[in-house]
């Protein structure tokens, strides 16, 4: 029988496997397994028989931080922590504590799957049929009742380290290589090659129900949304994917209009755990995201999602003087705004005056003489590309809590207190 996540179980495979390796090592260099009496009715009216029975859970739990320290250790935890339906396992096998937290949540099961799959043994080779065993207990927990939905879609614009498999997101998100797929659509990795990527969103639901493609989307475009304050970049997801329930056949879905690819964005492992919180911070503020700064936000998607770079700048523009010039473009207060929010003092001036060279290429984009009134020794599209970085950082930081929404009363004051100064 094919598992419903083979992702999880092959991860736990690894981690038991390596675990197994780690505990014998302990036993071999005098730690003891704890042993309890346990009393059996004898045979007829004989006296009871008495057993030793080892207290396999006690023994792992204690070594916890030993295996903490495997390399497959933190790949089968986050597994577990973006997984659904693990309370219900940690019920199933009458733990006492149900850990609210997600990381805690995700340590508690594996330490119990791990104990159940050494369960009463004082040895820690690895049983193929126990494992088999202790998995579907597992998967029953986690989706009895219930089939799996997957959606898969080609992401472009990122990149893993080589050695990276995959990249859980959040529950039911992830970023796979295609080659990891089983049982991949034709449709989906004809024209791909080897360590393109896909994203993957798993969810538990009814075998009735029809896959959930609008919170696939939705997933996804939170996805893109966070790359895209990231860092640099041109990112898509689509535009055409792939659901099923199950093992079901594969039904082509419309995902959505990929923008404009650039230079694939390197994910390092380093980064990942960094990455992972940015997008989950991102995606929790999208929510409560109002006003400007939410319509400034889809001008920055607008732009980026634009294949001419020459018209994503007044998609720019509009983002940052909606933020930063609510007067009007009259005013000329944009680019004086914009350079003491983003540059040092020393470094104000020079900001400002090719945020003024920004404004004057969009009039001549609109005329149709950017070409031929551009004088520089850089191309038009890297001040377009400076635009943007600056429009990102300062989307992001106002997302984030680290600047007040209201920059055009951020920047008077910081002016003000300049000119103070001065």
């Amino acid at each position: 029988m094919q598992p419903k996540n083979p992702t999880l179980k092959a991860q736990l495979d690894a981690f038991t496997a390596d675990s197994a390796v780690r505990l014998t090592s302990a036993t071999r260099d005098g730690a003891e397994i704890p042993f309890e009496v346990v009393e059996t009715p004898g045979e007829g009216r004989g006296a009871p028989l008495y057993c030793y029975r080892p207290l396999t859970g006690s023994f792992i739990r204690a070594r916890l931080g030993l295996l903490a320290a495997l390399e497959s250790y933190a790949p089968a935890v986050k597994a577990l922590e973006f997984t659904y339906g693990t309370d219900a396992y940690l019920r199933a096998r009458g733990e006492p504590r149900i850990p609210e937290n997600p990381r805690d949540l995700a340590d508690a099961t594996l330490r119990c799957f791990l104990a159940r799959v050494f369960a009463e043994r004082s040895e820690f080779a690895v049983d193929p049929e126990r494992f088999e065993a202790a998995y579907a207990e597992l998967e029953r927990s986690l989706y009895e009742g219930l089939g799996v939905a997957e959606v898969v879609a080609p992401l472009a614009g990122v990149s893993l380290d080589a050695g990276t498999r995959e990249l859980n997101i959040s529950s039911g998100l992830m970023i796979t290589r295609q080659e990891n797929l089983d049982d991949p659509p034709a449709g989906l990795v004809d024209g791909m090659s080897p360590g393109d990527l896909i994203a993957v969103v798993r969810i538990p639901q009814e075998r009735s129900e029809r896959p959930p493609l609008a919170e696939a989307r939705r997933r996804y475009r939170e996805l893109i949304t966070a790359l895209r304050l990231y860092d640099r970049g041109g990112y898509g997801i689509g535009p055409l994917g792939f659901s099923r329930i199950d093992d079901g056949a594969w039904i082509p879905a419309a995902i959505g209009p990929v923008g404009r690819i650039g230079a694939a964005t390197r994910i390092t492992a380093s980064q990942e755990d960094e990455f992972r919180g940015f997008v989950s911070l991102i995606t929790r503020r999208l929510e409560g995201l109002g006003g400007e700064a939410r319509w400034a936000l889809h001008r920055f998607e607008l732009g980026a999602d634009r294949r001419d770079p020459y018209e994503s700048l007044s998609d720019y523009l509009l983002a940052l003087r909606a933020m930063l010039e609510p007067e009007g473009t009259a005013s000329g207060r944009l680019c004086q705004r914009l350079s003491v929010i983003c540059a040092l003092p020393e470094q104000q001036q020079e900001l400002a005056e090719r945020l003024s060279r920004a404004v004057k290429l969009e009039h001549w984009v609109m005329a149709g003489e950017a070409l031929e009134r551009w004088r520089g020794s850089e191309p038009p599209e890297a001040l377009i590309d400076e635009l943007s970085d600056h429009l990102r950082a300062v989307l992001r930081d106002v997302i984030c809590g680290h600047l007040d929404p209201d920059l055009r009363g951020v920047a008077d004051e910081l002016l003000a207190e300049a000119a103070a100064e001065v």
